[in-house]
């Protein structure tokens, strides 16, 4: 059974509450869920793992697929910080340089498909 997809102007709101600094835990929760939902609209795919604990993984970017154990493509970062990634308030090269975001694997890099196009 497929996930239940969030409605667009539901996680649309929820993000730019966030951007705003006017989002509880739910709303967060939200708009990372749905920024993750945007990326694998993007780019679907096996190929590397992202996530933004607690709220959330995906599997996104196509190629390999793993089948057993951690995946060799997995990027990991804060809330906060994927959601500025997603809308371009932060940059992929800062995040990594400021190590806001865990990058390991020869395709884990999501520079290309950032900022999102969210709403």
């Amino acid at each position: 059974m497929a996930k239940p997809r969030i409605q667009t102007h539901i996680g649309a709101h929820a993000v730019r509450q966030a951007l705003a600094g006017a989002a509880d835990r739910e709303t967060i929760a939200t708009a990372t869920r749905y920024l993750l939902q945007v990326l694998t609209d993007a780019a679907p795919g096996p190929t590397v793992e992202v996530r933004v604990p607690p709220f959330g993984a995906v599997q996104c970017v196509e190629g390999p697929t793993h089948t057993r154990g951690t995946p060799p493509n997995v990027i990991e970062m804060a809330p906060a910080t994927w959601i500025a990634l997603a809308t371009g308030g932060v940059s992929w090269a800062d995040a990594l340089a400021d190590a806001r975001v865990s990058a390991s694997g020869t395709r884990a890099d999501l520079s290309a498909l950032l900022p999102l196009a969210w709403h």
